[in-house]
C-alpha cells in the first residue's frame, strides 16, 4: 500500500455525485498494490494517524492531526502504482484488482476513523476533480509491505 500524504489548508473532491471538502488536515492519495493486505492497512493507518506533521509553538513538526483538530480527505488513486519503465504509456498491472482494492481502501478509511479522525472520501473507481491547497508544502509518501512500513 502506498499513500501520498499532503498537509493541506483545505482540500476538495468532486464529481457528478459527490462534493466533499475539508479544512486543515491531510489529503491522502491512496494506492492499493497487488500485494497490499489488511495488515498493511492497519500499520499505515496507525502511522498516518500518529504522524507529527503540524508545527508547535516553536515551529517544529511536533503535533499530530488530532492535536490540531484536523480532518482527512481520502482519495483512491490506482495510478500511484503505475509502471513507467517501458514505452510512453503507463501500465497498471501493479495495482490490485478494483473489487479487492475498493475493499482495502474502505477498510483503510474505517481504520483511520477508529483513531477518532474525521474522514471524508472521494468515490472509488470514478473520475474525480481534486483540489489541494498544500500547506508548507508538506508532502510525504508512506508505503507498507508485508505489514511493515518500508
Amino acid at each position: 500500500m502506498k499513500i501520498i500524504v499532503q498537509r493541506v489548508k483545505n482540500a476538495r473532491v468532486t464529481n457528478d455525485t459527490i462534493d466533499n471538502q475539508i479544512n486543515k488536515g491531510y489529503c491522502l492519495l491512496v494506492g492499493v498494490g497487488q500485494n497490499s493486505t489488511e495488515e498493511d492497512v492497519k500499520v499505515i493507518a496507525r502511522k498516518i494517524a500518529h504522524a507529527r506533521l503540524f508545527e508547535d509553538e516553536n515551529d517544529k513538526l511536533n503535533l499530530n492531526i488530532q492535536q490540531v483538530e484536523g480532518e482527512i480527505l481520502s482519495v483512491s488513486q490506482f495510478t500511484i502504482y503505475a509502471d513507467v519503465k517501458k514505452g510512453n504509456r503507463p501500465g497498471f498491472s501493479n495495482s490490485k484488482a478494483p473489487e479487492q482494492a475498493k475493499d482495502l481502501y474502505q477498510k483503510f478509511n474505517k481504520e483511520l476513523e477508529g483513531y477518532g479522525l474525521i474522514v471524508k472520501t472521494g468515490e472509488f473507481g470514478t473520475h474525480m476533480n481534486v483540489e489541494i491547497n498544500n500547506d508548507g508544502p508538506v508532502t510525504l509518501i508512506y508505503e507498507s509491505q508485508d505489514g511493515k512500513i518500508i
